[in-house]
């Protein structure tokens, strides 16, 4: 069976689907492009508000394909810097898509399938998910953005544990560390993810992206470039058609209806 990233339209989300359950979701090459191909078509579709990304059946993600990677040892080095560029290509992508990504894990989320998860905006996980920085179990490094979200994230000494020990973390002890966002049952992580979607497509979409955009900047520019940008954002939405429609049904205690 050929792995694939699968996407379909579930009222106003995208969901991306990682199918390759015969390898426990592993990613391959040939889901990158399909990554950054249906992010664009998300972002210029205006009934799309979110996206979720999820794994086949009860596997998140494996990370890399260890058989793949074995042979591409007997290739030029460059062979695989070009695979790894394209799944930072899809990371990046994911950072920069101007709506929020929620990760739906099930399961294990490995190595590259750990770091996919970070990349994403909000996690939800099962109570059963597990997730591990795998690398230095088969003396390799991180890649996929792992070691840079969990730097932002967590202790530098408990990021060095997670990178250099190879540890498995539950998702309860990923919540109480603040980076999962929302626990479910088991097999529940999409429909909750779901829903989750439905309540932030309710809210103005030009507000979202200026959130998810200075979260992304906060810590990287002092504190008087982000009070900067603060403002030329906040002056922006109140000019924005949104602002008058969320002021005036604040105002008269009513639901808004955003653009």
């Amino acid at each position: 069976m050929t792995a694939e990233l699968r996407s379909v339209v579930d009222g106003r989300t995208m969901v991306l689907t990682i199918h390759n359950p015969e390898h426990r979701n592993a990613l391959g090459p040939e889901m990158y492009a399909a990554g950054v191909e249906a992010l664009n078509v998300a972002e210029s579709n205006p009934e799309v508000r979110c996206v979720v990304i999820r794994g086949e059946g009860e596997s998140f993600c494996a990370g890399g394909n260890l058989q793949r990677l074995q042979a591409n040892r007997q290739k030029p080095p460059e062979v695989q810097a070009q695979s790894i560029e394209n799944l930072h290509n899809w990371i990046e992508a994911i950072r920069a898509f101007p709506k929020p990504v929620i990760a739906a894990v099930e399961g294990p989320a490995a190595g590259a399938g750990f770091s996919l998860a970070l990349a994403c905006d909000l996690i939800v996980a099962a109570r059963n998910a597990v997730f591990v920085m795998a690398y230095s179990s088969v003396a390799l490094s991180p890649d996929g953005g792992g070691s840079w979200s969990l730097a932002r994230a967590l202790p530098r000494q408990l990021v060095t544990e997670l990178l250099m020990a190879g540890e498995r973390l539950g998702a309860q002890r990923l919540h109480e560390l603040g980076v999962v966002n929302r626990l479910c049952d088991a097999g529940q992580a999409l429909t909750t993810a779901l829903a989750w979607s439905e309540h932030l497509a309710d809210r103005a979409p030009n507000v979202l992206t200026s959130i998810k955009e200075l979260v992304g900047e906060a810590g990287q520019q002092s504190l008087h470039e982000h009070l900067a940008m603060e403002r030329d954002h906040f002056v922006r939405n109140l000019h924005h058609a949104n602002g008058g429609i969320g002021i005036a049904a604040f105002l008269a205690k009513e639901k808004p209806r955003y653009e």
